[in-house]
């Protein structure tokens, strides 16, 4: 079978899925009108937190973000912020309704404040970890206690959400287990991709002030003018809150321009392409792309044994980069995606952005395998080995055949009878224009960049039980995974649950919700470059 027309096939419904007829809808008033949004510390936060269902277990964990020699294998040894000394940080997992109580200690240099977002957590709004929104931003020699229910079993993680610190070495997989699954397996393996930069070829504050300069630099353009925030589409990202990013260790833009005008090209990657993700695959050159904390020429082996039954856990947690992933001679049977099961689906390849993740079993052959992510576009991979028997291990750059097999797309998935939403007819639409471009990199929605300043202004309003559409109009020429925090959506009528969705160029992806968490909640793209210039928006309950 022609592979390639069959994946093209399968890739028309990502951008379209949920279009529906617009005639109907209603466009609420996005400017906000002065209307007063709840507080996260409100009582009506605090009301529905009781509300979850809890086991009255607790859970403690200290979590110290501080500078780190960690050894990524290979020789690879590099200086970067991590929790507790290592990349990924230590899992935590918990059973649902179980209580997290999670110390942050900061010990970043440079006074540099941090904060931690647990991410795909349907959680009380005052420990979403986003400063200014939902909490102060944890200073450098402070602490910080997270304190939450998690009521909703499934595969997350956790990071910063202050600059782009989610760049670095600061994460770690959340797991929240259900006793009562039905699902059945015989052993785990959590999968962690990332794209590494952090202490190799430079920081990532260091690729941010290169790119936030955007393609204008290369056309001979006046770099001086580069730094205004209008053409930087920084409005509003106040440099005070930009403690976040340490500018102590940051080249200015003027460092990174060449004595020409023009402009230095240290990160900035040209030509990624990739018909998955509809033209143009990221922005930013990594060095290196890690699964489990390992680089490909030194990986994370898995050992098992054949014919048992393996439940990966796949998270992306990179900052520019989609991987498409792979078990060299296995099929993936797709269960899960963002935590939520879904009718189950076999495929050859998964397609993985930046936030998402997967849980796939797989039932193991006898050998040597190679599990590869290919960073969609930018001819590298990360690299793990599953080990069953004897034999030879395949060479990192090995390319099985599956990844150019069936790659189902996250809108042809189906939820599972017991999560898809009941239907009703949405009460609220909000159109939400993706919009900018690498011109000279204004990421935002709806045309306005994210003001730090002033968090509150242009809100995204919603009421506590209203059903609510969200259209994402993808107006660039890129791919963009985005994310809403304190809520699952549904991709459709009857896609699966998720909280991060692949919106392609030029399409158009529409998502339901029910408003049934008060607080003022993110929703932004989870590319880390595209979230901090900009595009990003508050999804908020009024007061």
């Amino acid at each position: 079978m022609n592979s390639i027309n069959r994946r093209s096939i399968l890739l028309a419904g990502l951008g379209a899925a949920g279009a529906g007829a617009l005639a109907a809808c209603t466009n609420a008033n996005s400017s906000g009108s002065g209307t007063a949004l709840i507080n996260p510390n409100a009582s009506a936060v605090a009301a529905t937190e009781k509300k979850r269902k809890s086991t009255g277990r607790q859970q403690k964990v200290t979590l110290t973000a501080a500078p780190a020699m960690i050894d990524l294998g290979g020789g690879v040894t590099p200086k970067t912020w991590a929790f507790d000394g290592r990349t990924p940080g230590k899992e935590v997992r918990l059973s649902v309704g179980d209580t997290l109580v999670a110390e942050l200690s900061n010990q970043l240099p440079n006074k540099t404040t941090t904060s931690i977002h647990w991410h795909g957590i349907a959680l009380r709004n005052d420990m979403d970890g986003v400063p200014p929104t939902t909490q102060t931003a944890v200073r450098a020699g402070s602490t910080f206690a997270y304190k939450f229910v998690a009521d909703a079993p499934g595969t997350y993680f956790f990071h910063p959400h202050v600059g782009v610190q989610l760049d670095r070495g600061l994460y770690a997989p959340l797991i929240v287990e259900d006793p009562k699954e039905t699902l059945a397996y015989d052993d785990e393996w959590v999968v962690l991709l990332d794209d590494w930069v952090d202490g190799v070829t430079g920081t990532p504050d260091k690729v941010f002030a290169e790119v936030r300069q955007g393609m204008g630099g290369m056309e001979g353009h006046d770099m001086g003018e580069s730094s205004s925030p209008s053409s930087s589409g920084m409005e509003g990202h106040d440099m005070g809150d930009m403690s976040g990013m340490d500018m102590g260790d940051s080249e200015s833009p003027s460092a990174s321009a060449s004595s020409s005008g023009g402009m230095s090209m240290k990160f900035m990657l040209m030509g990624a392409e990739s018909d998955l993700l509809g033209g143009d695959a990221g922005d930013v050159k990594y060095p290196h792309h890690l699964i489990n904390g390992r680089v490909a020429t030194d990986p994370d082996v898995y050992t098992g044994k054949p014919g048992k039954k393996v439940r990966l856990r796949i998270i992306n947690a990179g900052g520019d980069t989609a991987y498409r992933i792979a078990l060299g001679g296995h099929k993936l049977t797709i269960t899960h995606t963002d935590g939520f099961p879904i009718q189950h689906q076999e495929v050859d390849a998964l397609l993985v952005g930046m936030g998402e993740r997967y849980d796939v079993l797989v039932t193991l052959g006898d050998g040597v395998f190679p599990l590869v992510a290919v960073a969609e576009g930018k001819d590298a991979n990360g690299f793990a080995l599953v080990r069953t028997g004897s034999g030879s291990a395949p060479k990192p750059t090995v390319r099985p055949k599956e990844l150019d097999g069936m790659i189902m797309t996250a809108s042809q998935l189906r939820a599972a009878d017991d999560v898809r939403l009941k239907s009703a007819r949405a009460d609220v639409t909000h159109q939400l224009k993706l919009t900018g471009g690498m011109a000279k990199y204004d990421w935002a929605i709806n045309g306005k960049p994210f003001d730090m300043d002033n968090p509150e202004a242009n809100p995204i309003m919603i009421e506590e039980g209203q059903r609510v559409r969200l259209d994402f109009v993808n107006d660039t020429d890129m791919w963009h995974p985005m994310h809403l925090h304190g809520h699952t959506y549904q991709i459709g009528t009857s896609g699966p649950r998720k909280d991060t969705a692949i919106v392609l160029p030029k399409k158009k992806l529409s998502v339901f919700f029910d408003a049934d968490n008060p607080g003022q909640w993110m929703l932004h793209c989870h590319n880390a470059y595209h979230g901090e210039a900009g595009m990003m928006a508050n999804v908020a309950y009024p007061a």
